[in-house]
């Protein structure tokens, strides 16, 4: 059997042409194994994700786990953020599961059940959305959320004096999610008061990294991102503790795991297609992403986010067996 490869872009270069499967009359069987680190199955074809750069490094890690068990599976994963994937690729029946760092909303849910895609969400995770500053950038440890709006809102502050007089006379250099970003959306309801409202002079883009990039290099920038890109790169930039009026709380595991990080705590998702999970590959991989979303060295060791509950984890799981079995029936 030839080995199939994981393939994880960072753009849409990581979505190949999408290549059909049949569905498997013995798909009921398919469960065997996958909670216990081994399968006498054997899978084949290709699974094609897109979607959240925040849940990105989440679902890799997941998608190289199971290709271990399923060497002969493609697992194709791309990041183009939450609205960028359902807008151009899941909605248009061109991927199986679409990474979203916030829920779909109503336009995108209406327009995937017009082409005739039906999306189940899954929940597997809680991220701690992080403000970061420069290293360098010692008049700042802690911030309101009143001034990271008057930061962030149209027409909002240019300089750091703007914010606090005894901050220095300098302006306030930003880099952000783009407004296709699921993480975008979160932080302008969040913070500014409602989605999408944000001002637009600031370097937006999907690319998490370049964010690390762009504040690191800059003494009087300022940024943010999912909390496990913060982890990755806590020697480049430094994290910046939230007051939402009960004092100041630091972004972590542990304060977004007890809700004290207020109000940038939020669920992570993946949403897969229903009619995907006729494909034997796809369905083992969803149980496989919601089975190990309680994992701490997955979730929380490699990667940085909080892992579901056991609890949890049963919940999405029944919700994925009973979408299974309907697709079973028809």
């Amino acid at each position: 059997m030839t080995r199939r490869r994981f393939v994880a872009g960072v753009g849409l270069a990581g979505i190949g042409a999408m290549a059909g499967c049949t569905a498997n009359p013995n798909l009921g069987n398919t469960n065997g194994g996958v909670a216990d680190g081994g399968s006498s199955e054997t899978l084949s074809g290709r699974i094609d994700i897109a979607g959240s750069s925040t849940v990105f490094p989440l679902a890799k890690a997941i998608g190289v786990a199971f290709q271990k068990q399923h060497p002969d599976v493609e697992v194709s994963l791309s990041s183009t953020g939450t609205g960028g994937g359902f807008e151009n690729f899941f909605c248009q029946g061109k991927t199986d599961l679409n990474n979203a760092s916030r829920s779909i909303g109503d336009d995108e849910r209406n327009r995937c059940l017009d082409s005739g895609i039906e999306p189940l969400e899954l929940r597997v995770a809680t991220d701690a959305v992080t403000v970061i500053v420069n290293n360098d950038a010692d008049w700042v440890d802690c911030m309101t959320v009143e001034e990271l709006r008057q930061i962030w809102e149209p027409n909002g502050a240019e300089q750091w004096s703007d914010v606090r007089s005894e901050w220095p006379d300098e302006s306030i250099n930003l880099f952000g999610a783009a407004d296709t970003s699921g993480t975008f959306d979160y932080f302008t309801e969040s913070i500014v008061g409602e989605e999408g409202k944000q001002r637009d002079d600031y370097q937006a883009t999907e690319k998490d990294n370049t964010i690390i990039q762009g504040v690191s290099g800059d003494r009087y920038a300022l940024g943010y991102l999912g909390f496990a890109y913060y982890q990755s790169n806590q020697n480049a930039v430094k994290a910046v503790a939230i007051d939402d009026g009960n004092g100041c709380v630091a972004p972590s595991i542990d304060t977004a795991k007890t809700g004290d990080y207020q109000p940038l705590s939020r669920p992570l998702f993946t949403y897969v297609s229903k009619a995907s999970l006729t494909k034997p590959q796809v369905a083992s991989f969803a149980r496989f992403f919601v089975e190990k979303s309680t994992s701490d060295r997955i979730v929380t060791e490699r990667v940085g986010y909080v892992p579901n509950t056991d609890q949890r984890m049963n919940e999405q799981l029944t919700e994925l067996e009973r979408a299974i079995e309907s697709v079973q029936k028809q």
